[in-house]
């Protein structure tokens, strides 16, 4: 059977950035599912692209269909034959349904239960007849933002200019949003024209004639090699931050790398400032000594050649030279106001119109803090300076700097802090209270930073959730996945001896208590807990733990985060033990019998146990019980799991001698006590009946 190359472009207006890499690895991934799930033997899948296009070689693409061959099962036997045991409308409907003839059907047994099958053939029809069906491919890519454009229905992240479709040196019939398929493509904007292409294998030598190289990673690492040259042509360091990189390489199709100055006196200014304006709002790299100095060059990557380019780095340098001006003024304006002066603004800026203003949200914060302070037993001087950190925590918010860069919030709190004569330690807090910022993000240094950092987010989360406002599919404007994961880490970095039920609660007591609660608070609760566990879920998927073993802790509550992930540490390892397996047995027996049991206040009654196997147990678990108990304090999980290690033998022998559910009232209720207060126990380490052995 033979074999041809595929090649499938897509032309469009230039794409944000942010929206390439990720559109171009969808494409990719949903052709080749295509050939897959259509029966189309393949090769590689090679992806490409660039801000006007998103492309996709596959190689080898057998010309012809695989043949299917299925068995096929239609009704039970009963429902298939009528009383005369011929062929029911039931049964000839599946015939005529899977397009096989009623004699070619039979009957075959499934679970204890004849059904009738049908052996069915499908021929494979030519490759080239199905590929128009690759419009649905294109049609279901998704996009953080969609578009219309003309008088299309059709969405799509930018207008569709051109498709440019090969199998082979033909080109196979393609239409999407009126828009069809041609072996024609374009080249740079400015400095390539309309070419033809021949075949898949001219693709990417064709349109790098054109001034545009189509492999992502080629023109990735083109930029990384210029900006090498440039530090050792200029005994420069020129640090390169991936987002940059990634942006800046999905902005341009043919970069090429230049630099400029800017004026020394800019160098007063906060190094982050000078950084922020160059990287977020130019997208330009800085650039520092070897000693990692700030110093006043740029490098910036054109979409071009390099004609010209003394021109193109002075229009640069003009457009820096504004943006640090500005950045100049607001940094001299806000110094000469006071922190008390910031802190009355927060007054009139609103958080949520339905949680009050950013002053209102300072206020639970220290109120969330402090009591964590308490919880925590932190030291007087802590707790001072946590009480100072949060009162002054979102003053920089209302800076002139901070409102034309974003980015910069908590770090302007810092300098400003410093600047006015805060401790270190309070100024660092400001700053640190604002991480995780992202994922992979660094955690707060000090306590004082994480307090702040548990709070804010805290306060955040809960506050949406009073209100209704809780994150669906990708919708998170915000960003309380992001912050619940931030509290979790945290909490799992710094060991705190604090549940985190003990601190939702302590900030809905916040809310409640300032009647911002529009939903009950019982069922607040329990949605936020709900919350919580999928995120720590996500965070032992990414230590590599078991999904069982993560079903199996997580199916009560949070509790601690650090015992909770000491909990499936060990239980993943003695799943490697051969003798657990006679555990788990012995333990899950213990939890099926109290699933039927209620809760009770009554003490076991020891005086009502009638041999000594009851006896044994009972011993056994108020051992175990005060290991339970105790966990809080002595964070001994180990100890807990070692204890319920020697229930096992004491389990088999009760149950070899006693019944639980006795006749006598008295009896059967005693032992259904001691069944569910053991149970408890059990579950205060895991849920063994998650487990799969």
């Amino acid at each position: 059977m033979s074999k041809q190359d595929i090649l499938l472009e897509i032309g469009l207006e230039e794409m944000p950035a942010r929206f390439v890499t990720d559109a171009m690895y969808q494409l990719s991934d949903k052709i080749a599912g295509w050939f897959t799930e259509n029966r189309v033997p393949f090769g590689e899948v090679i992806p490409y692209s660039t801000p006007r296009r998103l492309a996709v070689k596959v190689t080898e693409v057998s010309e012809q269909q695989e043949d299917k061959a299925e068995e096929l099962r239609g009704p039970a036997r009963k429902i298939a034959l009528d009383e005369n045991g011929n062929w029911s409308k039931a049964a000839l409907g599946f015939a005529r349904g899977q397009g096989v003839s009623p004699e070619d059907m039979y009957f075959k047994e499934v679970k204890n239960t004849e059904y009738v099958f049908a052996n069915k053939h499908t021929s494979g029809v030519s490759t080239m007849e199905i590929l128009p069906q690759l419009d649905q491919v294109i049609q279901n890519l998704h996009f953080p933002k969609n578009m219309r454009w003309s008088d299309q229905e059709f969405k799509f992240v930018r207008p569709i200019k051109w498709i440019l479709f090969l199998f082979g040196s033909e080109v196979p019939h393609l239409e999407v949003a009126g828009v069809k398929s041609d072996r024609k493509t374009f080249g740079h904007r400015f400095l390539g024209e309309e070419i033809e292409i021949d075949s898949p294998e001219q693709y990417p030598t064709e349109l790098l004639g054109q001034f545009v190289i189509a492999d992502s990673n080629e023109r990735k690492e083109a930029i990384q090699n210029q900006l090498h040259n440039l530090q050792e042509e200029e005994g420069w360091i020129i640090p390169i931050d991936d987002g940059l990189l990634e942006e800046v390489n999905n902005l341009v199709e043919y970069p090429t790398a230049l630099h400029g100055k800017f004026d020394e006196e800019f160098l007063e200014l906060p190094s982050e400032v000078l950084i922020t304006s160059m990287r977020e709002h130019q997208r330009y790299f800085p650039v520092q000594n070897k000693d990692g100095e700030l110093q006043p060059y740029f490098v910036a990557v054109r979409n071009g050649d390099h004609n010209n380019l003394q021109n193109v780095a002075k229009g640069n340098e003009k457009v820096l030279r504004a943006r640090l001006k500005d950045a100049q003024f607001f940094y001299n304006e806000d110094k000469k106001k006071s922190i008390d002066t910031y802190l009355e603004r927060l007054k009139s800026i609103v958080f949520h119109e339905e949680l009050g203003t950013i002053a209102n949200k300072v206020s639970r914060i220290s109120a969330h803090a402090e009591r964590t302070s308490a919880l925590l037993q932190l030291d007087q001087e802590s707790k001072e300076a946590i009480r100072r950190a949060a009162t002054i925590s979102k003053f920089d918010l209302v800076t002139q700097m901070v409102y034309e860069f974003p980015e910069l919030q908590g770090v302007m709190g810092e300098k400003y802090a410093k600047m006015f004569g805060e401790d270190d330690l309070i100024a660092a807090a400001i700053n640190e209270h604002y991480q995780p910022r992202y994922s992979g993000d660094n955690l707060p240094g000090t306590v004082v930073g994480s307090v702040l950092s548990v709070s804010d987010k805290l306060d955040t989360i809960v506050g949406c959730f009073g209100i209704g406002i809780i994150p669906t599919g990708s919708q998170d404007p915000y960003a309380l996945r992001r912050q619940a994961a931030g509290v979790l880490q945290i909490l799992l970095q710094k060991g705190w001896p604090v549940t985190v039920e003990e601190l939702l609660n302590a900030v809905l007591d916040e809310y409640e208590r300032a009647g911002k609660l529009k939903n009950d608070r019982n069922k607040v609760l329990h949605q936020l807990i709900e919350f919580f566990n999928i995120r720590m879920k996500t965070i032992l998927q990414d230590q590599a733990v078991r999904y069982d073993v993560i079903d199996a802790v997580l199916s009560g509550k949070i509790g601690r985060v650090d015992l909770l992930v000491k909990r499936a540490e060990i239980l993943g390892n003695a799943l490697q033990e051969e003798s657990f397996k006679g555990m788990n047995e012995s333990l899950t027996r213990i939890l099926n019998i109290s699933k039927n049991v209620s809760e009770s206040s009554e003490e076991v009654q020891p005086e009502l146990f009638e041999n000594s196997e009851e006896k044994a147990l009972y011993e056994l678990y108020l051992d175990a019980n005060e290991a339970c108990q105790s966990i809080h304090q002595s964070h001994d999980v180990e100890m807990l799991y070692n204890k319920l290690k020697k229930l096992p033998p004491a389990i088999d022998q009760y149950f070899e001698n006693t019944m639980v559910n006795a006749e006598e009232d008295h009896l059967r209720a005693n032992r259904q006590t001691q069944m569910k207060q053991m149970a408890n126990v059990i579950r205060a380490f895991a849920d063994f009946n998650q487990l799969v052995i």
